[in-house]
């Protein structure tokens, strides 16, 4: 079955950075998009970004542009998202998901992981 595993969040001061992980499992992932979704306190779930299957087109949401960048490694199954200038409102549980084509349909999806905590606080 699908497994993602989140990992990489944690505290960070406004202006800072971290490097989130997600490996998955239980499907083929070179021929999937994969995306990053958040989920900040009292908060739905937001889409934040998506990489495109094969060469890996990347697609992001404006409150991120400019300062997030997403990539993968098909060899490893692994979705990376590298965070800059973090400010407290990215403050949030991170989530990686994987969809055959197009952004996740964040309604239907299931297939979530444990996702990972990531604060921004100083």
């Amino acid at each position: 079955q699908v497994q993602l595993v989140e990992s990489g969040g944690g505290w960070v001061q406004p202006g800072g950075s971290l490097r989130l992980s997600c490996v998955a499992s239980g499907f083929t992932f070179s021929k999937y998009w994969m995306n990053w979704v958040r989920q900040a306190p009292g908060k739905g779930l937001e889409w934040i970004s998506a990489i495109k299957d094969g060469v890996g087109s990347p697609y992001y949401a404006d409150s991120v542009k400019g300062r997030f960048t997403i990539s993968r490694d098909n060899d490893k199954s692994t979705v990376y998202l590298q965070m800059n200038s973090l400010q407290p409102e990215d403050t949030a549980v991170y989530y990686c998901a994987h969809s055959i084509k197009g952004v996740v349909e964040l309604l239907t999806y299931s297939s979530w992981g444990q996702g990972t905590q990531v604060t921004v606080s100083s």
